[in-house]
Formats: C-alpha cells, structure tokens, sequence
C-alpha cells in the first residue's frame, strides 16, 4: 500500500466523525466568563446583555441541578430497569441543561459585530468545532464624521 492510499483511508475513516463535531460553545454560564469579554473586546450595551444573560442561565441551570437532585434522590434504583429509567430522565434533564446553555450563547453571539462573529469562527475552527450561525450586527459609528 502507498503512502497515497493509506492518506485516502484515513481520510474516510475521519470524515464521518467531522459531521459529528460538538457545538462550539462560548461558556456563558462557566467560570471563565471574563474571558469572553476580553477576547471579543465586548462593548458597554454587550456586557451588559452577557450579564444578563449569564444571570438568568444561572437560575435555569440551579432549577435543572435541584430535579436532577431530586430525581436521584427519589427515584427507586433497586433493579436494572429502575437505572435505565433513572439514567433516562437524568439524560433529558441534561440535555434541557445543554440546550439552554446553547441558546443563551446564541443570544448573545447575535449581539456581535462581523469582526467579533468572525474571530469566533476562526476560534471554533481552529478548535475543530461546529460555531453557532447568527447574523452579525453592524454598529453604527457614534462619532460623526469629519
């Protein structure tokens, strides 16, 4: 076998997994949120939406931890269909978590500007993940021209 062919192989072998790429997410809900700021120089009206955001995520994200907590807690687990069940449940809840933390993202890359949206898409591909599609806003100069 060639060096050619053994490249083809791999290439097919990889392809399938680049449709399967996770969300490229910005973590407004984590403990690095700052860095977002930084990163994507947030303006003034942009910090104030992502605290805004971030806040009512967090709410979300502790009413979802206290039914997984109350799902673990009541939930029977004596037999294997009772895990399955409980497993389940705790899947859906997780996934209510995930989706919430993805439409928060959502909101708040709707707030970019082209630049901003277009250093993001060069972050997630660099990182090989799949970016959120928004339509960047264009901002109008504050300062009038001369």
């Amino acid at each position: 076998m060639n060096f050619n062919t053994f490249k083809l192989i791999l290439f097919f072998c990889f392809l399938p997994l680049m449709g399967w790429a996770q969300d490229c997410t910005l973590d407004v809900g984590g403990e690095n949120f700052n860095a977002i700021t930084e990163i994507f120089q947030l303006n003034t009206e942009q910090k104030a939406t992502m605290e805004t955001l971030r806040g009512e995520l967090l709410v979300t994200n502790k009413a979802f931890e206290d039914e997984i907590q109350k799902l673990f807690d009541q939930h029977p687990q004596s037999t294997e269909e009772d895990l399955i069940t409980l497993a389940n449940k705790y899947k859906v809840l997780q996934q209510k978590m995930v989706d919430a933390s993805w439409e928060t993202d959502k909101i708040l890359l709707s707030t970019f500007n082209p630049k901003q949206y277009q250093l993001y898409l060069d972050l997630c591909m660099e990182a090989l993940r799949k970016p959120i599609k928004i339509i960047p806003v264009s901002y109008k100069d504050s300062i009038a021209p001369e």
